[in-house]
């Protein structure tokens, strides 16, 4: 048999990023084994979905104890805890265990950007993605952002440059990983349902720039205490940015100018107005951005040409329509409290808030602290509308209505609200139990703006 001389490796998670890492092991001469602890699942929709040529085993339920014994490596989908009982028992079994990225970054060539962070992510990957499109032949944005980087492996070239927005789940399992210009956006508490405590959140975040060296480059921002102590541990050069104060060396905001200083050098990037994206997270996320791409050496002509050009991403602080004077937005991407809290700073005037979802276990005092008198009504909806609604009386706040569905929280804003408020869709929590992910969330949202 030819599949009998292949290394056996389980795939461990049959979802979009577990798939692309099945056909790349194939496709790099294994034999994987993909698997899926939900039984209930159908063998033949998960084959249905694999690369066409792409022989797989695929193994539903309980993992069988002989099997363990046949393999050589595991891969893990940034879904799976890698502390769960089955993945102690492989690594118990001497079974090296690799993450999606790892995967890909041992079979990609080419420069990787990459990037985390608790928020803004998603903004900054694409924009820096623009920029590296407009700068290079052969660019690809992979990542958290929606396409595994184990799908376009086998596509780049050594002259490839791959921007990737990596989450902490998918940094649990780095080991050669290695980008010519990292990122750390900000770290605040999230998925400690996962991580259990701050302490190791802040670890997996930094092993971003774990093997990185002196020719390379972590952007930092400077007003996020954990990075800047941070920034002083590094071997690599370190550039940070700041929308707050002046910088000897960095980015930073000079009024309403961001401004680059290196070697007692000041250059002129941009206006905040000449942008198409609102709010001081936003002029963060462009300064990282424009700080990745400087250090890789793109032009600032190119970068200018693509920042003027460049809209915001979907689902994050989306405008989405007035009606009757009233500005919706679209804020389904704000997961968690601290994501939230950036989406109620950018609105400038009185505010319908409709929040609530799944329970990742956050605690919402900041986010109902950062409320500073702009929300008329928090609309909660969801698994946490309880917990919320409790928190935010302790807090002193009570204008709260508690909706069965999004589509009733929408329709309570469209009558309570005047020309001249805001209603903002800004969760704070996950969207499962109501919707698949955010994504299904924001545009059920849209829908139902539409139709006003």
């Amino acid at each position: 048999m030819e599949n009998e001389n292949k290394r056996r490796v389980l795939v461990f998670g049959s979802g979009i990023s577990g798939i692309a890492a099945a056909d790349l092991l194939w496709e790099a001469g294994d034999l994987p084994i993909l698997y899926d602890g939900n039984e209930k699942l159908v063998k033949e929709e998960i084959r249905a979905k694999l690369a066409d040529n792409t022989q797989a085993e695929i193994v539903l339920g309980e993992l069988p104890e002989e099997l363990i014994s046949t393999l050589s490596a595991v891969v893990l989908s940034p879904g799976v805890p890698t502390d769960l009982p089955i993945v102690n028992r492989l690594r118990e079994a001497g079974l090296p265990i690799l993450g999606e990225i790892e995967l890909a970054f041992q079979q990609a060539k080419g420069d990787v950007l990459a990037i985390t962070g608790t928020n803004g992510k998603t903004t900054t990957t694409s924009l820096l993605g623009a920029i590296m499109k407009e700068a290079y032949d052969s660019s690809f944005i992979v990542g958290n952002i929606g396409i595994p980087y184990t799908m376009i492996a086998k596509q780049t070239e050594e002259k490839s440059v791959t921007v990737a927005e990596i989450s902490s789940f998918q940094l649990e399992t780095i080991d050669t990983f290695h980008p010519k210009v990292s990122a750390i956006l900000n770290i605040t508490p999230d998925h400690l349902n996962r991580h259990h405590t701050m302490e190791e959140y802040i670890r997996v975040k930094e092993l971003i720039c774990a093997n990185q060296t002196a020719e390379d480059t972590c952007v930092l921002n400077y007003e996020d205490e954990v990075l800047r102590e941070f920034g002083k541990t590094l071997n690599c050069r370190v550039l940070y940015f700041s929308s707050v104060r002046s910088l000897e060396e960095g980015l930073y905001l000079e009024g309403e100018t961001i401004v680059y200083r290196v070697n007692g050098q000041i250059t002129e990037i941009c206006t905040t107005d000449q942008l198409n994206l609102p709010g001081r997270h936003n002029h963060e996320n462009v300064m990282a951005a424009v700080g990745m791409a400087l250090a890789y050496g793109v032009s600032l002509e190119v970068i200018r040409k693509v920042l003027f050009a460049f809209k915001a991403v979907e689902h994050r602080i989306e405008f989405v329509k007035t009606v009757n004077g009233v500005d919706y937005y679209n804020d389904s991407k704000g997961t968690n409290p601290d994501a939230a809290i950036k989406g109620i700073q950018a609105m400038n005037r009185p505010t319908l808030l409709i929040g609530g979802g799944y329970d990742k276990n956050s605690s919402y005092e900041e986010w109902i602290q950062a409320f500073d008198g702009k929300v008329k009504y928090l609309v909660l909806i969801g698994q946490t509308r309880e917990k919320i609604a409790e928190t935010a009386r302790a807090c002193g706040f009570d204008q709260i209505v508690l909706k069965d569905s999004l589509e009733d929280a929408v329709a309570f804003c469209a009558e309570n609200s005047v020309t001249g408020d805001a209603v903002l869709l800004s969760p704070a929590c996950a969207s499962w139990g109501m919707f698949p992910n955010y994504e299904v969330r924001g545009r059920r949202f849209k829908e139902l703006v539409q139709a006003l």
